[in-house]
């Protein structure tokens, strides 16, 4: 038998046993008939590229870009692959202190629009208004994002600019140059309503440090006199589920908070312990209440410890998971919906308050405030 025939016999021994090792492999994962196929498919294509495309290639990027195809494919504007600097970045905001502009965006009928900009901060200064539209980012469109994707490339670096293209209604548009700084968020704020009293807390997002700042400014409006609260979750667009539990603790009476159920079924429940509801509660929210802001409003609503007022919430009631992968990336999946104590899934539907107030450009006062205030004084 000639040489050739030898390596040939080989090879095709290699190959066979290379194959019935990948099959036996995708059998004991659980992986058989169409997935198996769908797996050789998948690695057939990149080792095509590898070795026949006409330039050398990367085989992390190869994988980067197979990974955020999976993930831009659920069609789920919430769930995003995050190379390192992005999954960095993310894990800056949530620990409270970041680079960026202070501005909080909601992702609704494929726009990005700004539903919140913090005091004090570059975004405030050059004039961004709640209800701005971001069209593109350094450039880029932001139909080449996904949707929360676009944040992150918000942020950034204090000292670097970040330039927005920006839609106002009745105005053109335009580009804003803005600067970044490093945003310290003191996510829960509180006051004695003058003449009052009345307590206002308002919550503008749910950090990991939401829970003890609000409970910091909680117990100082007690000692002041509080008989009754007013929380503020408008423009609030939500944040960590766990933070908004350890609030609610601190309000909704013993029984049920929230319920997330997962694809299977199985559900986990958060309860509250406390005994007795301490002060009568008036809760503001609107249109871009969203997420664990809605959370916090339905447990209030539906435990009857709070009466909501303003407009409709966003209506987000799904829940991700950030998991963290191999190359200093992550993940953020929706993995479950949540359920507030009445059995309600909120998901794009929003909470409805219990009495309506809408507000106005004309409006020289905030009306919706106003409507709390005279509500919490008929429950003192």
């Amino acid at each position: 038998m000639s040489k050739k025939k030898i390596a040939l016999i080989v090879l095709a021994t290699a190959l066979v046993s290379s194959v019935l090792t990948v099959m036996g492999l995708m059998k004991l994962l659980g992986l058989g008939g169409d997935k198996t196929t769908d797996l050789l498919r998948f690695f057939g294509v990149k080792r095509m590229i590898e070795m026949r495309y006409v330039s050398d290639v990367d085989s992390s990027k190869l994988m980067d870009g197979a990974i955020d195809g999976m993930v831009k494919s659920l069609g789920d504007p919430h769930s995003i692959y995050m190379k390192s600097s992005l999954y960095k970045s993310l894990k800056e905001h949530t620990a409270g202190a970041f680079g960026g502009i202070g501005v909080t965006m909601g992702f609704k009928d494929d726009k990005v629009t700004i539903m919140s900009v913090l005091e004090g901060t570059p975004g405030e200064k050059v004039g961004l208004k709640v209800g701005d539209e971001i069209m593109s980012v350094d450039g880029t469109p932001v139909s080449e994002f996904q949707p929360e994707e676009v944040a992150m490339h918000i942020r950034g670096e204090a000292g670097t600019e970040v330039k927005l293209m920006i839609h106002r209604a009745d105005e053109e548009d335009r580009e804003y140059a803005i600067e970044r700084d490093m945003i310290k968020v003191r996510s829960a704020k509180g006051k004695m309503l003058d003449d009052t009293k009345m307590g206002y807390i308002r919550i503008a997002s749910f950090g990991e440090n939401t829970a003890e700042e609000f409970r910091e400014e909680y117990n100082r409006l007690a000692e002041e006199g509080m008989q009754g609260m007013i929380i503020d979750l408008r423009q609030n667009p939500g944040g960590l589920i766990t933070s908004c539990v350890d609030v609610a603790k601190m309000l909704v009476p013993k029984g049920n908070i929230v319920s997330v159920v997962q694809k299977d079924g199985s559900r986990e429940e958060y309860d509250s312990d406390l005994e007795a509801v301490k002060y009568p509660v008036v809760v503001l929210i609107d249109g871009n209440s969203a997420s664990a802001s809605e959370i916090l409003a339905g447990a209030l609503q539906d435990t009857e410890a709070a009466t909501i007022v303003g407009t409709k919430s966003y209506g987000k009631g799904s829940v991700q998971v950030v998991v963290p992968l191999f190359h200093d990336d992550g993940l953020k999946l929706t993995i479950a919906k949540y359920y507030t104590p009445s059995g309600k899934c909120i998901d794009g539907i929003g909470i409805e308050p219990d009495v309506t107030v809408n507000l106005s450009e004309e409006d020289t006062e905030d009306k919706q405030l106003n409507m709390a205030k005279e509500i919490l004084q008929q429950k003192l």
